[in-house]
């Protein structure tokens, strides 16, 4: 990960080596804030609104105040116009005072490059026994800064060679990687865990299911468990820097990138392209 030029902290422009919030700051101390990442195309933020939309929404359930969405927006337009191509991401930390929540509250705002990995991903599933699995609380669907356990799951499946995990709850269900959406294909049919089971509802894995209804593809989402990952077609992974990555084993299992994932992943694209004017 390389930044792209400066760290804007409550719109204020620092080098990336003195860019810093206070150690006191309970977004640090505990995890307590939120978060967003964005691809950025050519100097223009995909779906900026809905990202900023989710934003206020974690930043809500979070009970934490938020700048206003103008100034978030023109900050990310402006690092996305200096970067060109990469991710922008904003951090909304949670203050120095936890009895006070959002007292002293830094908002920052970066540019980095992209690294989407391997072009065809190996995971390994792992039990998420901390993930609410369709039991919902207070911050059930907010992109949290909270990700400790997410990537204990990462290094774990990734000193048992694999890139990365494919959480299941403690009852079975496949719910999600711990920093990208799942889904696969079966007889032609997209198949993805459903919102309720209080996964993140990603930018991305919605794009792809309006890419999937321009193609005519048929999406299901719902409760499903492991063997129906395991005896797919093909397999994808969704997310901001990895778009749409096809993943090319689950376990022992191995698939092969075929047609679909290939429509989709061209579909994706033309999207974006559309969406930006590029």
């Amino acid at each position: 990960m390389a930044v792209l030029g400066s760290v804007l902290i409550d719109g204020v422009p620092s080098d990336a080596a003195d860019a810093s919030i206070s150690v006191f700051d309970i977004g640090f101390q505990r995890g307590y804030g939120c978060f967003e990442a964005m691809r950025v195309y050519d100097g223009h933020v995909f779906r900026l609104d809905q990202h900023l939309t989710r934003l206020e929404m974690s930043a809500l359930k979070l009970r934490l105040p938020t700048p206003e969405r103008t100034a978030i927006s023109d900050w990310c337009r402006g690092l996305a116009a200096e970067a060109g191509n990469g991710v922008v991401r904003v951090f909304i930390s949670g203050g120095i005072d936890p009895r006070r929540l959002g007292t002293d509250s830094r908002t920052v705002v970066f540019a980095e490059s992209a690294d989407p990995g391997p072009a065809a991903m190996q995971l390994q599933s792992r039990t998420a026994p901390w993930h609410s699995d369709g039991e919902w609380f207070e911050l059930t669907g907010a992109k949290a800064l909270s990700y400790g356990f997410n990537l204990a799951a990462s290094v774990a499946a990734q000193a048992d060679g694999f890139d990365d995990a494919l959480l299941a709850g403690r009852d079975g269900h496949v719910l999600e990687g711990p920093t990208f959406s799942i889904g696969w294909i079966s007889d032609g049919i997209l198949h993805t865990p459903g919102l309720t089971l209080g996964i993140l509802e990603s930018i991305t894995r919605g794009a792809v299911i309006d890419v999937a209804a321009r193609i005519g593809m048929e999406v299901r989402q719902g409760f499903y468990y492991l063997d129906a990952v395991l005896a797919a077609d093909e397999v994808i992974a969704m997310s901001t820097v990895r778009e749409v990555r096809a993943v090319g084993r689950v376990d022992d299992q191995a698939f092969l990138p075929g047609r679909a994932t290939a429509t989709l992943q061209v579909g994706f694209t033309a999207l974006v392209e559309e969406e930006l004017g590029l």
